[in-house]
Formats: C-alpha cells, sequence, structure tokens
C-alpha cells in the first residue's frame, strides 16, 4: 500500500510536465484520465483507512480533512476546465498548488511532515533577516533611481536605464544572485567607470553579507527545529 500511494503521488506530481503550459504536452484527455485515477486511489486509501479506524479519530485529524478537501478541489477544477476548454475560453489549472498536499498528509509521509513542520517553524525567525535584507534592496534601487535615473541612460536594447523603481528594484534583486551580471551595470559603467562602486558595495552588502547571514539562520533554526522534533537527537 505504501509503495502504491507513493507511485500515484510522483504520478498526479509529475503530471505539471505535461499539462499546458508544458515540457512535453500531452492531449488533454491523457492528462485528465490519469488525474483522475490518481485521485480514485487517494479517495480509496482514504476510505479504507476510515473503514478501520475510529469514525470520532477520523474526522479530528487534520491530514484527512486535507486530503479530502484537495481531492475535491482538484475535481472542481477539473470538471470548471474541461467545460471551458470545449466552449474555448482559456484558462488556468489554480488546483496544481494543492498537489503537494498528497505528499505531505497521507500516514506514511511522516518523515515529510517533519521536514515539512521544521520549515515552517523557522519561518518566522527569519522574517527579520528578510526584512532587513528588503530594506538594504529598497533602499540600493532608491540610489540607483537617483544616480542614473536622470542621466538619460538606455540599455544595449535602447530602453531606458533605471527610469522605473519598480524595475530597478527587480533587477537589483535579480543581481543578488548574479544572474544579470555584468549587464545590469553596463551602461552606468560606459557611463562612468566610477559608478562601478556602487554595485561592487550592492554585490558585498547583499550577496555576500546578507545572503550568507541568511543562510546561516535558515540552517541553525531548522537544524535547531529538527532536534527537538527528534528528541535531542544530534542532527549534525
Amino acid at each position: 500500500m505504501r509503495t502504491t500511494t507513493y507511485f500515484f503521488i510522483f504520478l498526479i506530481l509529475s503530471l505539471a510536465v505535461f499539462e499546458e503550459p508544458a515540457v512535453y504536452p500531452l492531449p488533454f484527455l491523457a492528462t485528465s484520465l490519469v488525474e483522475v485515477v490518481c485521485l480514485l486511489v487517494f479517495f480509496g486509501r482514504l476510505a479504507h483507512f476510515a473503514k478501520v479506524t475510529l469514525r470520532n479519530v477520523f474526522w479530528k485529524d487534520t491530514k484527512n480533512i486535507c486530503i479530502m478537501v484537495a481531492i475535491l478541489l482538484s475535481l472542481t477544477d477539473l470538471a470548471i476546465y474541461g467545460v471551458l476548454r470545449i466552449y474555448n475560453v482559456k484558462s488556468i489549472r489554480w488546483s496544481r498548488i494543492v498537489r503537494p498536499i498528497f505528499l505531505i498528509n497521507f500516514a506514511e509521509s511522516r518523515q515529510i511532515r517533519r521536514a515539512f513542520r521544521s520549515i515552517r517553524n523557522t519561518l518566522p525567525e527569519i522574517t527579520y533577516v528578510f526584512l532587513l535584507f528588503m530594506f538594504s534592496l529598497l533602499m540600493f534601487s532608491l540610489m540607483a533611481l537617483k544616480l542614473f535615473g536622470e542621466r538619460n541612460l538606455q540599455t544595449a536594447e535602447g530602453l531606458p536605464y533605471f527610469k522605473n523603481y519598480l524595475e530597478i528594484v527587480f533587477d537589483l534583486y535579480v543581481l543578488v544572485t548574479t544572474a544579470n551580471s555584468p549587464d545590469v551595470m553596463m551602461p552606468a559603467f560606459d557611463f562612468s567607470s566610477w559608478y562601478a562602486l556602487f554595485f561592487i558595495a550592492f554585490v558585498i552588502v547583499n550577496t555576500y553579507i546578507f545572503m550568507s547571514l541568511f543562510l546561516a539562520v535558515v540552517y541553525n533554526n531548522y537544524k535547531k527545529h529538527l532536534k527537538v522534533m527528534f528528541g535531542g537527537v544530534n542532527c549534525d
């Protein structure tokens, strides 16, 4: 039963690769049939569990309620999407975001729930570091707007450079990952090589300091909650 449950969980999660918009698109009828089969298996697994469990115990378990709600939402979304598709109305499958609930809430997924609970308990404690990082990002974006916004610079595509504050925030946020480096700084560097100091300072503060601090806080708090959950066992 455990192997069967994991197989169908993997199957319904992997449908995201084949559903529109997809990497390897399959006909809607094929993906919908697979999804219905998976949901029927989950419902049968839940019905079997309800049959061998006391009624008051079954309905007090939030995991069972979550699975039932996820099945109902998925079937409702599938039906609505199918009807809209018949009338050539463009829509999206919003129920995909509930599919990980099947992975977390079945009784066989105890270890996954423990890891998920540790992540959930860690989130409030990393909020302060995240807010500091966002404050730094917003301040650097404001400085970039004042430094470059009035100089009528243009990107390589001929678009205005650092004129819109929200676009600046997004570009600098991407720069934290160095994904758009050095392209994002070249218009300013071509205007004056001294402007490179602004981007160097930004990368040092946000990429090296804040990201290292963020990683350390996440790791230490996750390890702490995991250790408490396993009764003080060393998690290193």
